[in-house]
């Protein structure tokens, strides 16, 4: 049995899964489902995105002071002013995404590779000044050139990134792709490698037990999986699969989740299914 020690979860319900359409948690709601993620054991949480405006800065600021251990995670884009943002919140994470596939350059961002390797440099060496933890973001990483997200990791690595994130952004990969791929990257990735999975085809989990078995170290979730289009991997499902097929245990309380799943389900106002995997009212067998 193959066994990835080490491998950690990465809760993004705040963050990406607040993008999915008609979701708005208000602030009480976010300080709650952080309280119980932390209770939960979750080291980290995807807070939120600074940039959004100064009702968000001062919202991610109460957060901030919680009593709790996890550590929070400020989403940024590759600018300065987006960073700055999270800088004068009191962010100490800090996450900076850029994409990183050719279709999203030329067609998102109508710029060039060699804009995006610049952008990247002129961000970690701002970020450098402030003594921040940087994390780096690799969008639509699973429709990239490896050649080239190989080299963009190379620059987050030398300017002192803890991990890579590598994005499936449109949810386009299958299980045994997924392996394949994070397997090339991993065996030679400078940085630790976290999969960030989207469920259209509803292989989100899947991918992301793939990628834990190809030598991820890291996997980002959401609590129900709530997340834009078909959402995200779930946690409760990702944590409940380690355990159960490879004996994973991956540092969360597992008899938290439930609660969990009811409280994010109230709060997005999306129904908790009865035959929803693992935390379902029908699903007894766990």
């Amino acid at each position: 049995m193959i066994r990835n020690e080490g491998f950690e979860i990465i809760d993004t319900t705040l963050r990406d899964g607040e993008q999915s359409a008609g979701v708005v948690f208000s602030v009480e709601e976010r300080m709650n489902i952080i309280l119980a993620l932390d209770k939960a054991k979750v080291k980290w949480i995807e807070a939120g995105i600074p940039a959004m405006g100064k009702q968000e800065c001062e919202d991610l600021k109460l957060m901030l002071n919680l009593p709790i251990k996890s550590n929070l995670i400020a989403w940024n884009r590759a600018n300065l002013e987006d960073l700055k943002a999270s800088i004068d919140c009191g962010f100490k994470f800090v996450h900076v995404s850029l994409p990183v596939s050719d279709l999203h350059i030329e067609h998102k961002l109508q710029k060039s590779r060699t804009w995006v390797l610049d952008q990247l440099k002129k961000c970690m060496e701002y970020l450098q000044n402030y003594g921040v933890t940087i994390i780096i973001g690799a969008e639509d990483a699973s429709r990239a050139d490896p050649e080239f997200f190989l080299q963009y990791a190379d620059i987050a690595a030398s300017y002192g990134a803890i991990r890579i994130r590598y994005s499936d952004t449109v949810g386009c990969l299958d299980h045994f792709t997924t392996y394949r791929k994070i397997k090339e990257i991993a065996d030679h990735n400078p940085l630790p490698v976290e999969i960030h999975a989207h469920n259209d085809f509803g292989l989100a989990v899947a991918n992301t037990l793939a990628a834990y078995k190809a030598g991820a170290k890291f996997a980002s979730v959401t609590v129900t999986g709530l997340g834009e289009r078909a959402g995200n991997a779930s946690m409760e499902e990702t944590a409940f699969s380690l355990k159960r097929f490879y004996n994973y245990d991956c540092g969360i309380e597992l008899e938290a989740l439930p609660f969990l799943a009811e409280m994010v389900s109230r709060a997005s106002e999306r129904t908790l299914f009865p035959y929803k995997p693992v935390v379902g009212s029908l699903v007894s067998n766990l």
